[in-house]
């Protein structure tokens, strides 16, 4: 497609010659900083490489880890809350740089997401879990509320913003574990929102160990997606009563029971039931198409107003016309082509 007809489908912002690219670019970059208010004399943070261990089923950070499971074509993605003292004050946040908490952690998340978005095809589920204090995770939720005006919280959070949107955009099934040793609170809670499928478990003869799952501001539009709209406005479509619902259990620890009565999770079993309902639904989902999954899990995704993200990532009828033309449906062993016979369909597996 060429520069002017890009244009006009707004599939990019501008064009410009050969000649007055490097101006126009150039031109466009100082507009923007024009816009931005942060004091000219403030000190930048450098971005160093992050340590990251590579192994051949596992990937290692500071507050991410990554463990693969080749055989159930799974990933387990386990996000850290902040650990030890925080910095709560301007002062604080600069002096810890990049090693700040949120932003690190963003930054790790991040890279992990990208690297098996790229090199692990085939792995086309992955597990969402966190480890940690949700304590910890709400008192960076309120550092971050506090001083959400100074330009690095705000970069930050747009980072963690736009990392988030990785997840929602990634051609990957999610689902959310959330177990003992769990802090889905606040900003950590966006990521089990993003999910597809979240499991929390209840432990009715142990209730100080049965797993909590936290609300804050941060939820209703800190990190919206990019419809524009919350997690949470997606996942209620709008709807004032269960909004309203939700917003009101803001400051309270919900177990399992009350999560899924407010519509947050999307089962809540007991110690009995767990390993069995969540080990059947992770089976039946790897063994689905992956061509099919794509499709359908864009569509719940996106299932807001439309706009131009939702036509390129949620669009129903784009996603039918691609499945049922790929081998996966139409191949000598696709689907379609084998239904009715009693053969069993054979997939790539690769998460296009």
């Amino acid at each position: 497609m060429r520069g002017l007809k890009a244009k006009d489908w707004r599939l990019v912002d501008d064009i410009a010659k050969p000649g007055q690219f490097a101006a126009k670019v150039q031109e466009r970059a100082l507009q923007l900083a024009n816009q931005s208010d942060r004091p000219a004399d403030a000190q930048g943070v450098a971005l160093p490489p992050l340590h990251k261990t590579v192994e051949p089923d596992a990937l290692r950070y500071a507050h991410v880890t990554v463990q693969i499971d080749r055989s159930k074509r799974t990933a387990a993605l386990t996000v850290k809350a902040p650990t030890g003292a925080q910095p709560t004050d301007i002062a604080g946040i600069e002096a810890a740089g990049a090693a700040w908490y949120p932003l690190q952690m963003a930054r790790e998340l991040d890279d992990a997401i990208l690297s098996m978005r790229t090199n692990e095809l085939d792995i086309g589920t992955w597990l969402i879990k966190t480890e940690g204090d949700i304590a910890a995770v709400q008192a960076l939720d309120e550092t971050l509320q506090r001083h959400q005006g100074h330009w690095l919280v705000r970069e930050t959070v747009g980072l963690l913003r736009r990392t988030f949107s990785r997840l929602d955009v990634s051609s990957r099934s999610l689902f959310a574990l959330i177990e003992p040793g769990s802090c889905f609170a606040g900003t950590l809670l966006e990521l089990a929102l993003a999910c597809d499928r979240s499991y929390q478990l209840v432990l009715p003869d142990d209730a100080a160990r049965a797993p909590q799952i936290a609300l804050s501001e941060a939820n209703f539009g800190r990190y919206p997606m990019v419809t524009g709209q919350s997690r949470l406005q997606r996942r209620f479509y709008d709807e004032a009563p269960a909004l309203d619902a939700v917003r009101a259990a803001i400051g309270r620890s919900l177990d399992g029971e009350a999560a899924l009565a407010l519509g947050l999770v999307t089962s809540a079993p007991d110690d009995i039931d767990w390993a069995d309902e969540t080990r059947i639904a992770i089976e039946e989902r790897v063994a689905m198409s992956p061509d099919a999954l794509t499709g359908m899990e864009a569509n719940l995704r996106f299932n807001g107003p439309e706009n131009m993200f939702t036509r390129v990532f949620g669009r129903l009828t784009a996603w039918q016309n691609w499945i049922f033309q790929r081998p996966n449906a139409v191949g000598e062993k696709g689907a379609l082509k084998v239904y009715g016979k009693g053969e069993k369909s054979q997939f790539d597996w690769n998460r296009v």
